[in-house]
């Protein structure tokens, strides 16, 4: 047991220094919720104006940083960051509930950002000149103070692979990291931020009522880079809108994955969609939360993942043969609880299942055992929510028409997946389903970190990107003579 706390435990960085919080709130264990892993910093508009003062001076210069000076001390960033994967990977596991595995993956998948994001910086930025009697060129330049607003499903990957670029491209960055678990996020800053100029990368944290409103209305702010849920983003929209800032955001999801009568359900195809579901105990906004079965495969669908799931071993995620940690705090397991219960009232068949690795501590933590619902129908509450928790609806379909038709009646539109072994009529159901990215027999994420794809509808507000992100935080501008 980590007895101290880590050192940005109540404190928020502004301008290279740490300042301490009069007001602070506990951090804790989800798997333990009477271990309190740290505190975070409540902090005041005063200390959001204070930070917001300090990233505007600091951009006066940051932007005109040499490109080179900037992707090298990156990758120097980068390689420090690696070297303290280890002992901050346990920390990520206490304050956020994700299995070791996991927790490991998401840092080194920092570092690979880090790295990759610098690479890319120095061709990219490369002015382009167009063809034709006017010398024309397409150049690039920052666009100032970029405020990151990161979620706590994944604080680690998506708050990294928005300030990184932002830093890059030569803005300086307000990041607010969720008050549930931002203690491993702020260590990594801490020292990313030491190899930039002071104000480049400053941190504040608190109530989002109170530092996301200050941040998404302030004029200093040119850009917002947010994730999490869509009733949040349409008010970071409203809050924005009257400065017309540029916006990045990655919001809600409903992803379906639709499984075709010819689709191959052997265990490695289970385990594939098991882990669609169940990745970060559903807590993913590109999880699978609806799953349509052709008529025909529907019991073998329901049975195969019915076994898949009672082989999870679920509980603290400190351990390394646990494979699903809890929920990573109360107001999510009340939510994805108060879903299991309101479907079976309405006549729902609820198939929970999984080994519990220590029962008898079982109620000391956010624990929900992996979960199949069927007997509901596309009006079902399950069917229509976000669920964001290890619960899936099961639902049948007649014909691909009627598939399509039900996948797309969402407000969402992130991700989608198709199960079927004719790759050309998975590509063509892929052209028909409303989703910013669709997975042929996998429902996974892009190994490459070049490439994005935002969500449509309600699911984010964005383009396709291949450039790790860096175009979001640029402005092309053209020069002529």
């Amino acid at each position: 047991m980590i007895s101290t706390y880590p050192f940005v435990s109540g404190k928020y960085l502004v301008g290279g220094n740490w300042y301490e919080a009069e007001k602070k709130a506990y951090v804790i264990n989800p798997a333990n919720i009477d271990e309190i892993v740290g505190e975070v910093a409540l902090c005041s508009e005063s200390d959001v104006d204070h930070a917001l003062a300090t990233a505007e001076k600091a951009y006066q210069t940051w932007s005109r940083s040499d490109i080179e000076e900037r992707a090298s001390n990156m990758h120097l960033a980068a390689e420090e960051i690696r070297a303290l994967v280890e002992e901050n990977v346990t920390l990520l596991v206490r304050e956020n509930g994700k299995v070791l595995v996991e927790a490991k993956k998401d840092l080194l998948r920092c570092v690979d950002i880090m790295h990759e994001a610098a690479d890319e910086l120095l061709e990219w930025w490369k002015h382009e000149v167009l063809p034709g009697n006017q010398k024309v060129q397409i150049r690039k330049r920052a666009r100032g103070v970029t405020a990151v607003i990161s979620p706590w499903n994944s604080p680690m990957i998506l708050t990294f692979k928005r300030v990184i670029p932002a830093v890059l491209t030569g803005n300086t960055v307000v990041v607010k990291p969720a008050t549930n678990c931002p203690l491993t996020i702020m260590s990594f800053l801490k020292v990313v931020a030491s190899y930039f100029p002071a104000g480049v990368i400053n941190v504040v944290t608190g109530s989002g009522s109170v530092i996301g409103e200050a941040l998404c209305s302030d004029p200093r702010v040119k850009t917002i880079a947010f994730v999490g849920s869509t009733e949040t983003g349409k008010e970071i929209i409203r809050a924005a809108s009257g400065t017309v800032k540029k916006l990045y955001m990655e919001l809600g999801g409903n992803d379906a994955a639709i499984i075709l009568e010819n689709a191959n359900l052997d265990e490695d195809s289970i385990k594939r969609l098991r882990f669609g579901v169940l990745r970060a105990a559903g807590q993913v906004c590109s999880a699978i939360k609806r799953i349509y079965v052709h008529e025909s495969k529907y019991e073998e669908v329901v049975e195969k993942l019915k076994k898949e799931f009672q082989r999870i071993r679920i509980g603290n995620g400190i351990q390394p043969d646990v494979e699903m940690g809890p929920l990573n705090n109360k107001s999510q397991y009340d939510y994805v609880k108060g879903l299991i219960e309101r479907a079976a009232e309405s006549g729902a068949t609820i198939i929970s299942s999984g080994i519990q690795i220590d029962p008898e501590s079982w109620d000391q933590g956010y624990f929900i055992l992996p979960t199949i619902i069927t007997g509901v129908d596309q009006n079902s509450e399950i069917v229509r929510a976000e669920q964001f928790g290890p619960v899936i609806p099961i639902l049948p379909f007649s014909n691909l028409e009627e598939a399509v038709q039900l996948a797309n009646d969402s407000e969402f539109g992130l991700r989608a997946s198709v199960w079927t072994e004719d790759e050309e009529l998975a590509i063509q159901l892929a052209d028909q389903l409303e989703a910013g990215a669709v997975f042929h027999n996998n429902h996974t994420v892009f190994q490459d970190l070049h490439l994005d794809f935002p969500g449509l509808k309600e699911s984010g507000l964005s383009r396709e990107v291949r450039h790790c992100g860096l175009e979001y935080f640029a402005d092309s501008y053209g020069f002529a003579n």
